[in-house]
Formats: C-alpha cells, structure tokens, sequence
C-alpha cells in the first residue's frame, strides 16, 4: 500500500479488496474481451489510484499504485461521467491523436464510471490492451455496466458495515458507562440514603423540641424523595439496557396491606399539606411483587402530593374483585391538559406545579411499566377538578 496515499483513499483501496468477487469480476472481462488488463481505479480530482488490477502484460501496477492524473483518459470520464469504449486507437477518429494511448502504448480501451450509491464519482473499471480488440458491442457494455452496479453494491454495503460497527463500539462504551452509572446508583448513593433515613427515625421518637424534630422531619422527607428519584432512574435506566422491570411474584395480602400502609405512613410524616384518607380492603388473593406494587403506589401517591390543591385530602381505594386488584389514587387538582394526558406516561413527561419543580417525569412512567410488567395498566381522569389514577391487573 502506498503510505503517501491520504487515509480516505487508502480505505477506498482497502475496501474494494475486501471485495471478494472483484478478481473474479476482472478475469471474466479479460477471457471475455481479450483485453490482458483490466483494473478497478479510485479516481478523483488530484488523484487516479490502482485498488485491484488482473495484469498479463506488466503494465506494472498494483493496488495503492498512482498515475499521473492529467495523462489518463479515466479524469475525462470523471468530469463528463460517460463510458468510453476504443477498439482500436489508430482508427478512432476521437482518439486517434490522443496523448494517453501515446503515452501508454494501447491501442484498444474501455472504461466505465463506477458511481457510489449516493451518486457520488468513486472511479472506473476499465481495461487496455496493446493490440485492438471488438468492444463497440452490447455483450461488453451489458458486461461492464453489470460489474459497476455490483461493485458500487459492494461498497455501500463495506460502508454501511463499517458505520454499524462503529455504532456498536459507541454503543458498548455507552453500555460500559450506563452499567457503572447503574453501579453507582445503586450502592454508592442508595446506602448513605438508607442510613440517613434511619438516622432520622431515632431522632425522631427521642424527645427532642418541635423545632429540631421539625429539621429531623425535613431530612427524613428529603432522603424518602432521593430514594424514590434513585429507584425510579435505576429501573429506567435498567429498562434503556434491555433488562426491564425484574419481578418477584408472592401471593401474600398481609405483605402487600403492609407495604401500602407504610407508603401511606411514611407519606403523612413528611406531607403536612393534605390529608390521607384511605381504603384497603383486600377480600381476594392477591399474586404479585408486593415491592414493586409498593414502588407503583408510592409514585401515584407523591405524584399526587405534588400536584393536589394544598389543604385537601387525598383518597387511596385498594380493592379486589374475583378477577382484579384495583388501586386508585384520587387527589383535587387542575384539570390536566389534554395533550400532556396522551403522554403522561412517557418517560421526563412532567407537569409544572409548585411541588414539582425539580421533578425528573419519572415516576408515571416507572409505574406504568410496573403495571404492564404485571399484566395490568394504568388509567387516568382528570376533570372538575379532580385527578384520578386507576391501577388494576389480574388476579
């Protein structure tokens, strides 16, 4: 390979090597014409470049070789972009007195402009011969016109590979990134919170003055939303990888009536603005991840927190039915647009409210797929004044 070739057009030698079926391509126009060299040339406007060349007359070229790009008629062809075909040189009155045929000793020529898929001027296949040859034919232009269309093919799909590699590197960095991402969400932030959050547990049944416990309040509040923001960017960063929501099926009514009353506990500690008033009446069996159900809740009921009108309750209705397990979350609120209602459940879909103003538009969406995981969905209502969010799947 000649190294003084620039890096693209080294690649554009590269690539049509890669092509297997070129040499091939090149002796059957030999066989075929007569001609005893035939050559795939990268052509531009500085530059005629030998990729591939079948040689049976040691014209002396291999691939990287260059000639001068002013003495072929190859730089013709790239500016008018039409084939040309020369049986024999002396009797050609177009050619005849031609400097390249003088130049380099050929007396027949043929050469076709291979065009990229873009339409774009990549080069020629063409061929020479020091002795005349039958060219002006249709069997040769169809033969010529055929191998181009095949190479050009070859070399959008070269191209086309390369990019999806390239893509598939990227897209294992990106991987690699999104795994200690993941990593560091869930140890090195998850744990201190977890600490915090008993931390503030103690302090809060030790006597202390309403002040302090109203600054130990603020810290358990803060860590409990850190946490639910940490889950919620986990498992939607779990779900860009591929993994989805993981789950645990028990059928365990106890559990799950003690994971949403202790949501609802945790809720009324750190939610001074609304009050919670709540039904869980769980007459059937109920199979499902009572922690994943538990997470579902707890974001229908912050989303609640956040956008109900301050100063009025929220109502929690958990039932069963021989076929469902319904859960319903009901908050006074602005009637939601319909056009941020069709995409609530997408992923950073969030409402502007005066809780709400950090919030990331992870959570609807986090308990959508929760719900989906386990068969059921999610529906919302929000008109008079009132916000409905209505889970149910089946038992």
């Amino acid at each position: 390979m000649n190294n003084n070739l620039s890096i693209d057009l080294q690649e554009d030698v590269q690539n049509i090597s890669q092509i297997s079926s070129i040499p091939s391509m090149l002796n059957v126009i030999c066989r075929t014409t007569g001609m005893r060299f035939a050559a795939v040339a990268r052509v531009t406007d500085k530059k005629w470049v030998t990729c591939l060349s079948q040689d049976e007359i040691d014209f002396g070229l291999k691939p990287g070789d260059e000639l001068e790009l002013q003495t072929t008629i190859c730089n013709e062809i790239r500016q008018h972009t039409e084939p040309v075909v020369i049986d024999n040189v002396p009797e050609n009155k177009k050619y005849c007195n031609h400097h390249t045929p003088a130049k380099y000793g050929f007396k027949s020529y043929i050469s076709f402009p291979i065009f990229r898929k873009d339409g774009s001027f990549f080069g020629t296949l063409c061929a020479i011969d020091p002795e005349p040859a039958k060219l002006e034919n249709q069997q040769t232009y169809e033969l010529f016109q055929l191998y181009t269309e095949l190479i050009s093919f070859h070399l959008e799909t070269i191209e086309e590979l390369k990019n999806t590699n390239q893509t598939l590197l990227e897209e294992k960095k990106n991987a690699k990134l999104r795994e200690t991402f993941i990593a560091i969400l869930g140890h090195d932030l998850r744990n201190p919170l977890t600490t915090t959050r008993l931390c503030s547990d103690i302090l809060l049944k030790m006597e202390i003055d309403d002040n302090a416990k109203k600054y130990v309040g603020t810290i358990k509040s803060t860590s409990l939303r850190m946490q639910e923001l940490i889950d919620n960017v986990l498992d939607f960063a779990k779900g860009e990888l591929g993994e989805g929501i993981s789950l645990v099926f028990t059928e365990d009514n106890d559990k799950l009536k003690k994971e949403l009353k202790q949501i609802i506990k945790e809720t009324e500690t750190t939610d001074l603005s609304h009050k919670i008033v709540s039904s869980i009446d769980l007459d059937h069996p109920v199979k499902c991840d009572s922690n994943r159900i538990g997470q579902l809740f707890s974001n229908l009921l912050s989303n609640a927190v956040k956008h109900g009108h301050d100063s009025t309750p929220i109502y929690i209705n958990s039932t069963t039915t021989k076929e469902q397990f319904i859960l319903e979350v009901i908050n006074s609120s602005d009637t939601i647009p319909s056009d941020i209602l069709n995409d609530i459940f997408k992923p950073f879909t969030s409402i502007s409210s005066v809780n709400n103003v950090n919030g990331l538009g992870l959570g609807l969406y986090i308990a959508s797929e929760i719900a989906k995981a386990h068969n059921g969905k999610i529906d919302v209502i929000s008109d008079n004044n009132k916000t409905t969010f209505k889970f149910r799947m089946p038992i």
